[in-house]
């Protein structure tokens, strides 16, 4: 079999590929008697069709279960005779399949680009880590106390800050309206229209209300945007945030601690081990972008679209996690994967430049260091390590765990050997 590879691009590769023709006869003997099988014709029982009447009256039949079968055995022995590893499915063109003939075709694939390393080593980064300060330990400790608030009804008109359960009738221009009964916000936290928001200030419970609104122009419904109209609002009731008082009581309703003190220590430990998280994301990031600088690497579009649409996945989960339907949303694709794209390619030249490093410098996880973060993980999810990497190995994580420790690694080494200033 003839096979030859011309580089297109840095990431682009077209094998061009003969296979001869005893080859293409075998294939075609093969699938004569696949389709004899199964073919019917007057006078004759299936599966006793002669072989003459299936070429005349079952030709493309013939020709497709050659194309079916041949064309991808054939694409597989010249990628191993080849060693090209594609990232994606081939793009065929130039197909000549004929009886008793050569099969001809060529097959144009990306590949991951070949990466030459410069510089890598003592890569030169300013970094500063951040302290947490006293004032963060209050923001903390007042979101701690905004999670045990209570709200208690009220018999005054709402305020700002306040929650409020309204009945309402939104009628868009053009629209049939929308009803909803006992709907709950608090005022000026901007989870509803501003018309709404001002219009429930100062009402009393019972009282209904009729305010002209007007919807956003990037509203998530394109059929409203920018498009005015009514709503009704009836106040059902109105509520107060009261907040608990930072004491030793407060404290010891957490379960965790038995003064307000130990409370302070125990949100300043959470703090620092945050910072701790952000700052080595920072100083990775930081280090990335000093090796990004030095290397210009093709980028393989198959990856940056398989990153895109990990991404757009993701969103989608977040929104179930919210309750929220994502096909039910009017979605701009091509607005969404050209805004994600910049994003997207950086992302693959990180993981490109850090498998270069971690090739260079075999950083190669073996299969200790696996099991002993499969270890960890059946820990944290109280599941036994066999457990957990069985389901590892079925679902397909498991290589991608290598892969995972495999970077980290390469990240420890840049980190190590790097030169860093505050």
């Amino acid at each position: 079999m003839k096979v030859d590879v011309e580089n297109l691009e840095a990431c682009k590769r077209r094998i061009s590929v003969e296979a001869p023709p005893d080859i293409v006869q075998q294939a075609w003997d093969a699938a004569y008697g696949r389709v004899r099988r199964e073919a019917r014709l007057p006078g004759f029982r299936k599966g006793h069709v002669p072989k003459d009447l299936v070429k005349l009256h079952f030709a493309d039949d013939v020709r497709r279960e050659v194309a079916q079968q041949l064309i991808p055995e054939v694409y597989r022995q010249a990628l191993a005779q080849t060693q090209i590893e594609p990232l994606d499915e081939p793009h065929l063109d130039d197909v000549k399949l004929e009886e008793g003939e050569p099969l001809i075709f060529s097959a144009t694939v990306e590949v991951r680009p070949t990466i030459t390393l410069g510089e890598y080593t003592g890569l030169s980064v300013r970094h500063t880590p951040a302290a947490v300060r006293e004032e963060q330990v209050d923001e903390a400790l007042a979101r701690v106390r905004e999670g045990q608030a209570e709200f208690r009804a009220i018999d005054r008109p709402p305020a700002s800050g306040d929650l409020v359960i309204i009945d309402y009738t939104l009628t868009p221009e053009g629209l049939p309206p929308a009803q909803e009964t006992g709907y709950t916000f608090i005022i000026g936290d901007g989870s509803v229209m501003s018309e709404i928001d001002e219009a429930v200030v100062g009402m009393s419970a019972g009282s209904e209300h009729e305010v002209g609104v007007r919807f956003a122009a990037d509203h998530r419904r394109e059929d409203l945007r920018g498009r005015s109209g009514t709503a009704r609002i009836k106040l059902v009731e109105a509520k107060e945030k009261v907040l608990p008082a930072l004491d030793d009581e407060f404290a010891r309703s957490l379960g965790e601690y038995a003064t307000v003190e130990a409370l302070r220590e125990g949100v300043r430990k959470q703090l620092d081990a945050q910072r701790e998280r952000e700052d080595r994301r920072a100083l990775e990031d930081a280090v990335v972008d000093a090796l990004l600088a030095l290397h210009q690497v093709a980028v393989p579009d198959a990856m940056v679209r398989r990153h895109i649409a990990h991404l757009i996945e993701q969103g989608r989960e977040r929104m179930k996690r919210q309750g929220i339907d994502p096909d039910r949303m009017q979605w701009d694709y091509n607005k969404l994967v050209e805004g994600l794209r910049p994003g997207a390619e950086k992302a693959v030249r990180r993981v490109l430049l850090l498998d270069a490093v971690a090739e260079a410098e075999g950083l190669a996880p073996g299969d200790a260091d696996v099991e002993a973060e499969v270890a960890t993980i059946a820990a944290q999810s109280q599941r036994t390590p066999g457990a957990v990497r069985g389901i590892m190995e079925k679902s397909g994580d498991l290589e991608g765990l290598r892969l995972e420790l495999r970077e980290r690694r390469a990240l420890e080494f840049l980190i190590h050997h790097a030169s860093i200033t505050s």
